[in-house]
């Protein structure tokens, strides 16, 4: 099935796709390096060279270069933060819907009096969810907060925001407001690395949060070897 994935560190962090041949492509929005086998492309939103934060990608072009590669379905995987105490650390999730209001939108009508519709297509989801069960317990339904970064929310953000989604990110909105913007069909996936700052009356800590990162990255190459098998 011809899918493409955009995931994050968790691919720089696992050898799953070392075997995987690496392309660039051109696009009106800049260059763009992928790896792709057999009907399968994969591209870091951060790039494989020096990562750029999360403010600083260029969601135009990754998205751009899916679309002029001739992809329509894509499955994205996120880290993300969770802003309910029942959505522990190691969860998975889907989310269906985004609030993105902190930052202007990346989006390829800026030579137009035009705006997409935002959406998520998940099209992909119900039969992920249900295939990958029961090894994978995947929460769909859930709305993503999207802010800035680089720098995580600070505890008083957090407690003005957790009663407006399910998770926090820095990215995902971006890349659901483009796929929308092309007509291509976005489906969420998100792994919950941390709780957000200070919901569970704890500070928040950069190098605690590479350990979680860290020790989610077996079942995140879990996950992509089985999704791999599904979508194959």
């Amino acid at each position: 099935m011809k899918v493409a994935f955009i995931s994050g560190t968790s691919i720089v962090n696992s050898d799953l796709f070392a075997a995987w041949a690496v392309k660039t492509i051109e696009t009106a929005y800049g260059q763009v390096t992928y790896k792709t086998r057999g009907e399968h492309v994969l591209i870091n939103r951060h790039g494989y060279g020096f990562p750029l934060p999360p403010h600083s990608i260029n969601y135009r072009a990754n998205i751009r270069a899916l679309a002029d590669l001739g992809y329509q379905d894509i499955v994205s995987l996120n880290s993300v933060g969770s802003l309910k105490a029942a959505l522990p650390p190691g969860t998975i999730v889907s989310c269906s819907d985004y609030v993105g209001l902190q930052q202007g939108p990346a989006t390829f009508f800026d030579q137009e009096l035009k705006g997409g519709s935002p959406r998520i297509a998940n099209n992909l989801i119900p039969d992920l969810v249900m295939r990958l069960s029961p090894e994978f317990m995947i929460h769909p339904g859930k709305i993503y907060v999207q802010m800035r970064g680089p720098r995580f929310e600070t505890q008083a953000e957090i407690q003005i925001v957790k009663d407006w989604g399910d998770v926090i990110g820095m990215t995902a909105a971006h890349e659901a407001d483009l796929c929308a913007e092309l007509g291509l069909n976005y489906n969420s996936l998100a792994i919950i690395d941390n709780y957000g700052n200070g919901l569970m009356k704890e500070d928040i800590d950069f190098d605690k949060f590479k350990e979680l990162v860290k020790a989610n990255q077996q079942k995140v190459n879990r996950l992509f070897a089985r999704m791999l098998e599904i979508l194959g």
